[in-house]
């Protein structure tokens, strides 16, 4: 369970989130809005990388303390918008870049790496320089280096960007196995609804930084101020 408590962020005269909090209990949650809405903000002040009011639970436990690099030990884990992977390193050394620093034997760490590249369906590719991957493929690197070094959340921002119907429809099938494999608790940015739809129990909606709605997915989806302010359908008074 990830518990986010009245997290507030400004900016100078701008309030990026404000007082926002939620109770994620599914095994992937969405968060959802419209552009500058504050969804990225939110991972961000989740992954320790912007200050922020109020405070971040997992299981009851406060990681909201812990700087950025001990959250990754702790075992947060995350995507970004634009793939943050070495085009200068195969496949599988990326993996092993993301271990370096965290508890293990060398054994179970390759072991680790070895599984984490069969889940996404790369291990024909483990070898493969970084750089002669494709869009699909790189989106696979980045969800396999979160799969690494015993996961607790998951964060993923737009992973579904620039893929096909048939490549998105994969990468959900394989986010629903991330809480399966290892337990890890999984919060989605993206702005494919029908994703969002297919795999996300419950779903969190953020609009100019406010909480605006948060449940089980359809009905979020279906209430009318969310349509209004994230599908761009008539306001409702």
């Amino acid at each position: 369970m990830i518990e986010l408590k009245d997290l507030t962020v400004r900016f100078g005269g701008v309030t990026a989130l404000d007082a926002v909090s939620a109770v994620f209990t599914a095994p992937v949650s969405g968060i959802i809005g419209p552009n500058g809405a504050g969804k990225t903000t939110t991972m961000n002040v989740v992954s320790g990388f912007l200050p922020a009011a109020g405070s971040i639970l997992y299981n009851g436990e406060v990681i909201s303390r812990l700087s950025p690099h001990q959250r990754a030990r702790w075992g947060l884990r995350r995507s970004f918008q634009r793939e943050q992977i070495a085009d200068d390193l195969s496949v599988i050394d990326n993996l092993r870049v993301m271990l370096d620093t965290l508890p293990g034997s060398s054994s179970q760490k390759r072991a680790d790496a070895e599984n984490a590249l069969r889940v996404c369906g790369l291990e024909g590719r483990a070898h493969t320089l970084a750089a002669t991957l494709n869009t699909y493929e790189r989106r696979l690197t980045d969800v396999a280096r979160c799969l690494v070094g015993s996961p607790k959340i998951v964060m993923l921002d737009e992973p579904a960007g620039g893929l096909t119907q048939e490549e998105t429809q994969h990468l959900g099938d394989l986010i629903l196995k991330i809480h399966p494999l290892t337990g890890a608790s999984t919060l989605l940015i993206d702005h494919d609804v029908d994703l969002i739809s297919r795999i996300c129990e419950q779903t969190l909606v953020l609009d100019f930084g406010r909480r605006i709605a948060l449940g089980p997915t359809q009905t979020v989806l279906e209430d009318p101020n969310v349509q209004a302010a994230y599908l761009g359908m008539e306001e409702v008074n």
